[in-house]
């Protein structure tokens, strides 16, 4: 797997610059095979922020439509299908950046144990 990682900015409706983080992962054909038959599509990988109270009620259902509208997650699937994350200052997006880089190398692991079983390894101590 490579993570394919690209950084741009456009003019926010204010006149203010918003932040572009591209990020896709090139798969091979077994690790696509491996995410397919593990069902690890919906896998989170990286998440922005968590909603600690979710509230209840009305109110609760109008703040948890709006924490998903502002929250940045990235799965599994969005890595293989291709993600863009705005963030509205440059040291948000270079953070969303080092974390998904952690994330998407974690994942590389999880791919290549899925990869083994079956077989055997030969650990050298």
């Amino acid at each position: 797997m490579h993570l394919l990682v690209r950084r741009n900015q456009r003019m926010g409706l204010l006149g203010t610059i918003v932040f572009q983080l591209d990020v896709r992962a090139d798969l091979s054909a077994d690790e696509a095979e491996s995410i397919r038959r593990y069902k690890l599509e919906k896998t989170l990988l990286y998440t922005w922020a968590e909603l600690t109270d979710p509230g209840s009620g009305l109110l609760g259902v109008a703040s948890r439509i709006a924490f998903r509208a502002i929250n940045i997650s990235v799965t599994v699937e969005d890595l293989v299908t291709g993600k863009r994350i705005e963030c509205a200052d440059i040291v948000e997006m270079l953070a969303a950046e080092e974390q998904i880089k952690e994330a998407a190398a974690t994942f590389k692991q999880v791919l290549e144990a899925a990869l083994q079983f079956g077989g055997e390894e030969t650990v050298v101590i």
